[in-house]
């Protein structure tokens, strides 16, 4: 699976938080990188470039920061210019059907305040619908959303764990079951075995893949063992 990632921020070298989840891409040749307003800066986008990039992956996943709602301004001018009739949507236009979008949203309130009741009033799901509708019109798979609330305030064991997410929406299958993570991130400490061999840090990560493979065992016996009681 190839993941296209579209990137939107005015000034992105200065964002934190951007920076701390693109730096960890680096060498994952599963995920393109594609930073609109760097490729842009003048704004005009090469439509038939777009498209194509787009049809060459098969998940295709949006990350911003959450302003006003919606994106910033450039990404929006690219879907306006990008998904046109005939290409995402209308007569023939199918180039996308099948593949699968999802949202990694950077916002900078709390999440306790996007419900009824909070400053914010309306849930994250219910102000993303219009990417849910663009995801539905273009016949494209809608994926749940990564969002990541202040960033700035977390602690550094809270990082590692969104990190951890933010690799597996751009690269796992969509599985939510543990078994599923699981095979995920022994797929990861694989390869970080083989750029780390001869190193102690590939000792730490086979340790890592052992205990996976161990509680991997001890669930599937579990769940024998639960299986001959439901039928007896």
């Amino acid at each position: 699976m190839k993941t296209l990632l579209i990137v939107s921020h005015p000034d992105i070298l200065e964002s934190g938080s951007q920076q701390y989840f693109l730096s960890s891409l680096k060498e994952n040749v599963a995920v393109t990188l594609h930073h609109l307003e760097s490729i842009y800066p003048n704004g005009k986008i090469d439509v038939a470039k777009e498209q194509a990039l787009l049809k060459q992956h098969d998940r295709i996943i949006f990350q911003f920061p959450f302003y006003w709602y919606s994106s910033p301004p450039l990404l929006k001018h690219w879907q306006d210019v990008v998904l046109t009739d005939g290409f995402a949507y209308g007569n023939r236009g199918n180039a996308l059907a099948g593949k699968e979008f999802g949202l990694i949203l950077m916002i900078g309130i709390p999440e306790r305040e996007y419900q009824a009741g909070g400053s914010e009033l309306f849930s994250i799901n219910e102000l993303t619908k219009p990417f849910q509708a663009m995801s539905h019109k273009t016949g494209m798979k809608y994926l749940k959303p990564l969002t990541i609330y202040q960033f700035a305030y977390l602690e550094e064991e809270q990082k590692m764990d969104l990190l951890i997410q933010y690799w597996q929406k751009l690269t796992m299958e969509d599985e939510v079951s543990l078994k599923a993570r699981e095979t995920w991130l022994a797929a990861e400490l694989e390869q970080a075995m083989e750029k780390a061999a001869g190193t102690q840090e590939a000792e730490i990560f086979q340790y890592a893949k052992s205990l996976i493979e161990e509680n991997r065992m001890t669930i599937d016996g579990l769940k024998i063992v639960l299986d001959q009681m439901h039928q007896n």
